[in-house]
């Protein structure tokens, strides 16, 4: 017998799925921002928290238009987006001070994206010791940290930054 992990909050997610286009196509109007979980947005890009994180921090950067590759992003909007991916990243490590970090994007299904159609970069915290047995021995990880404690420290953070 398998074991089961009930998670009704990701009902929301399933039952939206199916009505939205994109997940990270927001209009860009920061009246939502908080409902969408995005901490801060600058000229062509934007950073989100990620919905269903590996560590507390865990955040995405993301192109606002529509894009699959980095091919694809101007000159512009390419300078901006890896602008803000160093910024988030002195955020992080303010806020959170971890032991290391992760980056990366997976592009494409082959690359192990898993919205594939829409570029996004991800900064994972990381600190000696964050995988334990459960993520080790069930695949499942344990976030310390409240959701919305985390929203509310890196949007600070990130206000504070001006960026």
């Amino acid at each position: 017998m398998k074991d089961i992990l009930y998670s009704p909050w990701r009902m929301r997610y399933v039952a939206e799925a199916k009505d939205i286009k994109c997940v990270f196509c927001l209009e860009e109007s920061k009246e939502n921002d908080e409902q969408h979980l995005v901490l801060y947005r600058s000229k062509h890009s934007f950073v989100i928290m990620n919905l269903y994180p590996y560590n507390n921090g865990h955040l995405l950067v993301v192109p606002n238009r529509h894009v699959s590759r980095l091919d694809e992003l101007s000159q512009e909007e390419s300078r901006d987006f890896f602008e803000l991916l160093q910024e988030t990243v002195k955020v992080i490590d303010e806020e959170y001070h971890p032991d290391g970090m992760n980056l990366g994007m997976n592009i494409g299904k082959a690359g192990g994206a898993g919205i594939e159609q829409h570029l996004h970069a991800h900064i994972v915290p990381r600190w000696e010791g964050d995988a334990n047995f459960m993520t080790s021995i069930s695949g499942t990880r344990v976030i310390p940290e409240e959701f919305e404690k985390s929203f509310k420290r890196l949007k600070e953070q990130f206000d504070k930054h001006d960026v």
